[in-house]
Formats: C-alpha cells, structure tokens, sequence
C-alpha cells in the first residue's frame, strides 16, 4: 500500500510534471523553439535526473514516476530547440 505522503509526492509531482505538456504540445506544433533557453533546459534536465537518482536512492514511487516522466518531457524540449534552430 502506497503511504499518504506518497500519494501527496504523486500528486505534487503529477501536476509539475503535467505542466511541461502544454509546453512540448506547442513547440512540436508551432515547430518552433526560440522562446525556449537552451541553458535553462539542460541544467533543469541534469538536475532531475539528480532528483531521480535521489528518489530511486530514498525509494520514493513519487520521485521516480514524476521524475521519469519530467526528464522525458525537458529532453523532448531540448531535442526541439536543437532540431527547430
């Protein structure tokens, strides 16, 4: 059974997490990515896979599930400002 605070780290990290897929939805429509810091997005990215890390450390479903799904989505972002250039 998934304890209470889990359930509250799923939820937190669910709606972060949910809030990067307007984000990636625009760019790969728009086809552009000039708004979008190539900086900003490839340290945010080292960083949560650090908080995964963290996560898989302190064996946090939370951490693991919404971070997995973060970094999917902040490479995605990335990957778009390199091919839209």
């Amino acid at each position: 059974m998934i304890a209470s605070i889990e359930i509250l780290g799923l939820l937190a990290g669910g709606l972060t997490t949910a809030s990067f897929v307007p984000q990636v939805y625009k760019t790969y429509k728009s086809k552009s990515a000039d708004s979008l810091s190539l900086t900003m997005y490839a340290v945010f990215f080292v960083g949560i896979i650090l908080w995964l890390i963290y996560g898989i450390y302190v064996n946090s479903i939370a951490m693991m599930v919404t971070n997995s799904i973060t970094a999917v989505l902040s490479l995605m972002l990335i990957y778009f400002k390199l091919r839209f250039k």
